[in-house]
């Protein structure tokens, strides 16, 4: 993957820190380079965040935009992933997905050396968020001029973690997979644990997760989702369900301010896969509807595919959408 011609490097950005099918979906093809295209919605919007405000609702917004980004190179034939080509994919997602012409530019619009940061990651040990990416933004956060103090990285003690508990912004990142008891496992669900009883949420699929957004540590403060799509996992039955084989190599990273479209992409991309995989459609074995309820009932974001727009960069041999 080739780094941006114009403006930082990886290696000059990290110095800073250092130092301190869908039908009807639309379809952007890029490269991995950032192009400016006219985007709907609100990643122009600086500090923005992905949380329905009155100006941000679905009835508002005529689309949300899904940057997803894939390289061949990203992980090796013996699974290993190579650090430099997956921060360098985190960059250049961004930039597209904020239509900036640089990654530092892109970050500089995300957030800002005044916010406190918590990054919401995910440690379940089958597959858990990548160190890498983690690290990733918070090197960049500081390089930005957060201070380290001011820069949280958790997942099961969001409740009592200081950081969170006084945070600005959030980051919210995660691989997908299928769940036993929401479908699949993706941005909005990730955010369960700010709740001080997660299994309330439990009953009917899952229906209505959506709701934890207006928890007040979440409500207005979520700047970017990743969904992380390096190795997904897309079948299983029963809690806490693994099995190697139910995973492939997808390598790729979903990136979007609405974390309802980057899901329903997200969801695609399994469902496909599973059709591939079993030569015909098998139902999730619990239905992932709280993907779209996120939209119906509790206006979070955008699951309507026609109101997605999917802007492709990188790799896309077995895209799956």
């Amino acid at each position: 993957m080739k780094k941006q011609k114009n403006g930082l490097t990886r290696r000059d950005f990290l110095k800073g820190a250092a130092g301190s099918v869908l039908t009807g979906m639309t379809i952007t093809a890029g490269s991995c380079k950032t192009t400016g295209d006219n985007h709907i919605g609100s990643p122009d919007r600086p500090k923005q965040s992905a949380q329905t405000t009155p100006e941000n609702r679905p009835e508002k917004l005529s689309k949300s935009r899904v940057v997803l980004i894939r390289s061949e190179h990203v992980i090796d034939k013996d699974g290993r992933v190579d650090p430099d080509v997956l921060t360098q994919m985190l960059d250049d997602g961004v930039a597209k997905l904020f239509d900036k012409d640089s990654p530092q530019a892109a970050w500089s619009h995300c957030l800002s050396k005044d916010d406190t940061l918590g990054i919401k990651t995910n440690v379940w040990s089958f597959l858990r968020t990548p160190e890498i990416l983690e690290q990733a933004v918070r090197a960049r956060a500081m390089a930005l001029g957060i201070p380290a103090q001011n820069i949280g990285i958790d997942d099961r003690s969001v409740l009592d973690n200081p950081v969170f508990q006084k945070a600005t912004a959030l980051i919210n990142m995660r691989p997908i997979r299928t769940h036993h008891w929401s479908g699949i496992g993706g941005l909005i669900k990730n955010y369960i644990m700010f709740s001080d009883s997660p299994p309330k949420w439990h009953p009917d699929a899952c229906a209505d997760l959506a709701g934890v957004w207006n928890l007040p540590l979440v409500r207005g403060k979520t700047r970017l989702n990743v969904l992380v799509a390096l190795v997904p996992l897309f079948h299983g039955k029963g809690p806490h369900h693994y099995q190697s084989r139910y995973q492939w190599p997808y390598k790729g990273l979903l990136l979007s301010t609405d974390p309802v479209a980057a899901d329903a992409v997200g969801l695609t991309i399994l469902t496909n896969k599973r059709k591939s995989h079993f030569k015909k459609h098998i139902p999730l074995v619990t239905s992932a509807k709280h993907v779209q309820l996120a939209q119906t009932r509790h206006g979070l974001g955008l699951a309507d595919p026609e109101r997605i727009e999917l802007v492709k960069m990188g790799w896309m041999e077995d895209a799956l959408i």
